[in-house]
């Protein structure tokens, strides 16, 4: 019998566990090494960030004051500024003009065509998916070095030297954007697609209204990426541009250094003028690069 009350009780309830046994016992990381990590993450700031600071602070130096490794200017001057937006021989407006639209209409079109490529070779079946998805992904380790002759040759033959269609168009053709999209869009659920066909929707409609919109993240990040290779490319537009007035903003600050001398402070300006857009892309779309790339799968 009182073995019988004994199992009638119910089950005692077990305490909650303390915060200490949770996770092994651990607190959480020390006083000591948050100050570590935040004392390492300060000097990383300060040596990513020093070069702009000094660039910055040059761009309103004199022309002999810039030549020294000094941080404060002596006598702050706008000159610089006022020279090199107004001089004719260094048409700075007009190169910033040109990168902005080389750079925003090649991004454009290979974000276009990157994702209508990486949609076929994530989501369709057809003979000799793998060997195509294969040699697509190795042209990413050719130098591109090795195709400056050959795309130049290529576009001297179709009549687009000293034009922007040359600078644009050779460089939609890459295979990281291909590669970079199919990365998310193999992630993305097949349901959504079998529910789209069961709707009635076609192919078209299903890459169009469900894909795309579900691969913003992956998509902004393509275009910023492929927004800042151009503008910052220097080598590719020096060999197509003749004309002062249609080169990029990269090739025209390199017009501003003669044989004999270098007027650090205008280049420098001109280094700041050429940073604006960077730094304005990269604040706004952070959340984008970040949220594209781990879901990518291109985690460093």
């Amino acid at each position: 019998m009182a073995t019988t009350a004994t199992t009638n009780q119910p089950p005692r309830e077990q305490a909650p566990p303390s915060r200490a046994s949770v996770g092994g016992g651990t607190r959480g990381p020390s006083l000591a090494s948050r100050l570590g990590s935040y004392t390492g993450l300060l000097l990383l700031t300060v040596l990513f960030v020093s070069p702009l600071l000094f660039m910055l602070t040059t761009s309103f130096k004199t022309n002999f004051e810039a030549a020294q490794p000094t941080w404060i200017p002596k006598d702050p001057t706008t000159e610089n500024y006022t020279f090199i937006f107004n001089a004719a021989q260094t048409p700075v407006l007009r190169w910033f003009a040109n990168s902005l639209i080389a750079a925003a209409a090649q991004a454009a079109l290979i974000v276009l065509t990157a994702s209508m490529a990486a949609y076929a070779l994530a989501r369709m079946d057809f003979p000799g998916k793998r060997l195509i998805t294969a040699l697509v992904i190795a042209t990413i380790f050719i130098p591109p070095i090795v195709l400056l002759i050959p795309n130049y040759v290529i576009v001297a033959e179709l009549g687009w030297l000293d034009s922007l269609t040359a600078v644009i168009v050779p460089g939609v053709g890459g295979a990281f954007g291909v590669f970079f999209l199919r990365q998310f869009f193999v992630s993305l659920p097949r349901e959504l697609e079998e529910a789209a066909v069961l709707d009635g929707a076609s192919r078209w409609q299903i890459f169009y209204k469900v894909i795309l919109p579900l691969s913003k993240p992956a998509l902004a990040t393509l275009a910023l990426l492929s927004f800042l290779t151009n503008w910052n490319d220097f080598l590719w537009p020096l060999y197509v541009l003749f004309s002062p007035e249609r080169l990029t903003i990269q090739p025209g600050l390199s017009t501003m250094q003669s044989a004999f001398t270098t007027d650090y402070a205008t280049i420098m300006v001109g280094g700041v003028v050429a940073s604006i857009p960077v730094l304005i892309l990269f604040v706004i779309a952070q959340r984008f690069i970040i949220e594209g790339v781990s879901r990518s799968g291109l985690k460093g």
